[in-house]
């Protein structure tokens, strides 16, 4: 079965889903839904009773659901329940939500959309900076995102030849590649940036991101030259291809006097007043 993992915007709330593609269709984590649509601080919690009171309504749709591993704010893969868009329209009827109907139109939206980019991949890729321009990212940082979900996806590709598995293993090699050039271990640099379920990578100033496409384009030059045979082979490259970026963070910061690796995130920026733009930002560790 191939699926592909993903990060879905509704109002700005991020939504974690897995693509399909044997069945064409997306699995969507059911408790991230029910935390945009009741605004619970304990979505899991709400969750269950749901599906208890389901039950006992003898409503089988709470036993055809699955589970699928996904990210959590951690760093870690875990068992999460997901349900398709058919099961989640029906879902969504139990749950008490102004909410509900705007959620119903993006759900049917987002299902035409990965049909459409099926048939036309660059679409993909339009929709992707629409979507970031809407945030308020900056043309220049979207180019230099949309590189690095390229990089990444060859790197990923290269780890797919040489029988890793996405989830548990990708985590741990990327790990790896960001401890080894920024010195903090991705879960350290999202608390760092005060980031939860958000994207690291959508939280980086433009010279982190290049400094991690560097490291990422390097793993897979490295083990495309070396061809690692196992687990630990691949943990060593990942290390290998980090360090050329740690070289090059070390020199600038050397030039420049700055630390790298800050706690700016996007709120920092996007949040910021035009005339502060332009301003020098104080790095808030220091």
């Amino acid at each position: 079965m191939t699926k592909e993992t993903a990060i879905k915007l509704f109002e700005e709330k991020e939504v974690r889903s897995i693509w399909d593609a044997e069945q064409e269709k997306w699995y969507i984590s059911i408790t991230d839904v029910i935390e945009i649509l009741t605004g619970s601080p304990r979505p899991r919690k709400y969750w269950n009773a749901l599906k208890t009171k389901l039950k006992a309504e003898g409503s089988e749709l709470s036993q055809k659901l699955g589970q699928l591993k996904m990210q959590s704010a951690d760093g870690k893969f875990y068992n999460t329940d997901v349900a398709d868009t058919e099961q989640l329209f029906r879902l969504i009827q139990s749950i008490p939500s102004p909410k509900a109907e705007p959620f119903k139109l993006w759900l049917a939206q987002v299902a035409a959309e990965r049909l459409d980019e099926m048939q036309d991949p660059e679409l993909s890729i339009d929709r992707a900076l629409e979507q970031y321009l809407k945030l308020g990212y900056s043309e220049n940082w979207i180019n230099q995102r949309l590189k690095s979900i390229e990089i990444r996806k060859e790197l990923t590709d290269e780890w797919k030849k040489r029988g890793l598995k996405e989830g548990v293993q990708f985590a741990t090699l990327t790990d790896i590649i960001t401890k080894a050039w920024s010195e903090k271990t991705t879960k350290e640099y999202k608390v760092l940036k005060g980031l939860k379920k958000e994207n690291l990578r959508d939280n980086m100033t433009n010279t982190e991101l290049i400094l991690n496409m560097l490291a990422e384009a390097s793993t897979k030059d490295i083990s495309a030259a070396t061809n690692p045979k196992d687990f630990e082979e691949n943990k060593e490259v990942a290390k290998q291809g980090g360090n050329v970026a740690k070289v090059a963070r070390l020199e600038l910061e050397d030039k420049t006097g700055k630390k790298v690796v800050t706690s700016l995130n996007a709120k920092d920026t996007l949040k910021a007043l035009p005339e502060e733009k332009n301003k020098p930002k104080k790095d808030k560790g220091e």
